[in-house]
């Protein structure tokens, strides 16, 4: 995996929990909007299939269940 300072994360996950219509139902979707954001600059369109860091979102991803199953 991409090396990614733990401080990134945590201030990744909390911009996406901070998007207009955050949902804990659509988690992946929205640790997916991060990753994009964090890669291109911008957040993605409706249809944008630009390529994301995998890693980062899987590690967004892990911070947020980590943080549901405690």
């Amino acid at each position: 995996m991409s090396n990614y300072s733990d401080l990134l994360i945590k201030k990744l996950c909390l911009k996406v929990r901070n998007y207009p219509r955050f949902s804990n139902k659509e988690i992946d979707k929205f640790c997916w909007m991060a990753a994009h954001e964090y890669k291109h600059g911008i957040l993605p369109s409706e249809y944008d299939i630009r390529e994301i860091d995998e890693d980062l979102y899987l590690l967004l991803l892990k911070e947020f269940n980590s943080k549901i199953n405690d």
